[in-house]
C-alpha cells in the first residue's frame, strides 16, 4: 500500500507542476521539485500528536516517504548527473553491493559498515548529489537480521551462567574464567541484535538533539538572491504540486489500491487519516530545495529563487493542514 501510495504522490504533482508551467521554457527543468517528502519533518509533525497517532499511521507515513526519497534519487541520478558524478556514483554502487553481500556472509562489525558508509558519503558528496541521500540507500545494505534468535540467545545465556565460576561474594576482582565467561555473554548479546538495529540505537540519541536540529537549522537558511521576484509559474507550480498534487496522489492511489483489493486498508487507520496524513506528505523542504537548486542554480537565478518560495510555502501550508486534520480525526487520550 505505501509503495502504491508513494507512486501516486510522486507522479500527480509533477503532473500539476506541468500544467501550470508553458512547455518548452526553462520552468520546466524543476518538474521534480514536488516528487519528494522529507522524512524527518513530516515524522516531526506527527509526532506533535504524541499516542493519538497508530502505528499503522507512522509506518504509512515512513514506508511512502522513504519509497519517495528513493524516487528523487532516481530521478537526481538519470537527470541531474554530471559524467564525472557518473564515475563517483559508480564506485559508491560498488561499495553498497560489497557492503550487501558481507552482511549476507556473515558480517555485523558495526565500525565495519560505519566506515565503508563514510567513504560512500564522501562519493555522494564529490559527485554533487547531497550526501543524506547516501544514508537512505545505506539503511538497505547494512543486516537487519541478527545471526542470533532470541530462543537461543536465552539457552545459551542459561548455559553460560550455569558454568559461570563461582568465587567469594566479598571478592571484587574477577578471575581471568569469569572475565572469558562475561565475555561470551557479551558475544552473544551482539549477535542476537541486527547491525542496522544496533546503530539505529546508538545513534538515536545523537540524530534526536544533535544532528536534527543542526540540519533543520542548516536548511531553514534559504538564501534568495537575484533581483527578481519569487512568485511566478514556478513558486505556484511548485506550491500546487506539493500541497495539492501530494494530498490527490497519496490520496487517490491509496483509495485505488484498497478498492481494487490491491491491499486492505491497515488496522487503525481510516480514510480520514489517511487524508491528514496525505498532506502531510507534500512536506518536501529539504529534498525538494536540494532538487531546486539542480534544477536552477547558476543558470537561472530568479527561477531558483520562486522554487525556494513554492518549496516553503507549499510545505509550511501542507504541514499546518495535515497537523489541523489529524488533531480533528484522530481518536482524543482518555484521561485517567
Amino acid at each position: 500500500l505505501p509503495f502504491v501510495a508513494a507512486c501516486g504522490g510522486m507522479l500527480v504533482p509533477v503532473i500539476v507542476y506541468s500544467l501550470l508551467v508553458v512547455q518548452g521554457t526553462p520552468e520546466t527543468r524543476g518538474m521534480a521539485i514536488p516528487m519528494a517528502t522529507d522524512i524527518a519533518f513530516s515524522l516531526g509533525v506527527l509526532s506533535l500528536l504524541g499516542k493519538r497517532v497508530p502505528l499503522s499511521l507512522k509506518i504509512f507515513l515512513t514506508a511512502f516517504a522513504v519509497v519517495d526519497d528513493i524516487g528523487g534519487i532516481l530521478v537526481i541520478v538519470i537527470f541531474y548527473s554530471s559524467e564525472v558524478a557518473y564515475g563517483y556514483l559508480i564506485v559508491a554502487a560498488v561499495l553498497y553491493f560489497f557492503l550487501y553481500y558481507m552482511g549476507k556472509f556473515g558480517m555485523t562489525q558495526k565500525i565495519f559498515f560505519l566506515l565503508i558508509g563514510v567513504i560512500i558519503w564522501y562519493l555522494f558528496l564529490q559527485s554533487g548529489i547531497h550526501s543524506t541521500i547516501s544514508g537512505v540507500i545505506l539503511a538497505f545494505v547494512i543486516p537487519a537480521r541478527p545471526r542470533l534468535d532470541a530462543g537461543k540467545y536465552i539457552k545459551r545465556i542459561r548455559d553460560i551462567i550455569g558454568d559461570f565460576p563461582v568465587t567469594k561474594s566479598d571478592n571484587i576482582i574477577l578471575t581471568n574464567e569469569q572475565i572469558a565467561t562475561l565475555k561470551q555473554v557479551e558475544r552473544a548479546s551482539d549477535h542476537v541484535i541486527s547491525p542496522l538495529q544496533s546503530l539505529e540505537d546508538n545513534l538515536h540519541g545523537a540524530v534526536n538533539f544533535v544532528i536534527l536540529p543542526l540540519f533543520a537549522f542548516a536548511n531553514a537558511g534559504v538564501v534568495f538572491s537575484g533581483g527578481g521576484g519569487v512568485v511566478g509559474a514556478v513558486s505556484i507550480a511548485v506550491a500546487a504540486g506539493l500541497l495539492l498534487g501530494k494530498f490527490i496522489g497519496i490520496f487517490l492511489f491509496t483509495w485505488l489500491a484498497v478498492k481494487s483489493g490491491l491491499s486492505s486498508m491497515p488496522p487503525g487507520m481510516n480514510w480520514r487519516s489517511v487524508a491528514g496524513v496525505s498532506l502531510l506528505g507534500g512536506i518536501g523542504f529539504t529534498v525538494s530545495l536540494f532538487i531546486a537548486n539542480l534544477s536552477f542554480a547558476g543558470e537561472y537565478p530568479d527561477l531558483l529563487n520562486q522554487a525556494k518560495f513554492g518549496v516553503l510555502l507549499g510545505t509550511i501550508v501542507a504541514g499546518m493542514l495535515g497537523y489541523m486534520v489529524l488533531n480533528a480525526v484522530l481518536p482524543k487520550v482518555k484521561n485517567k
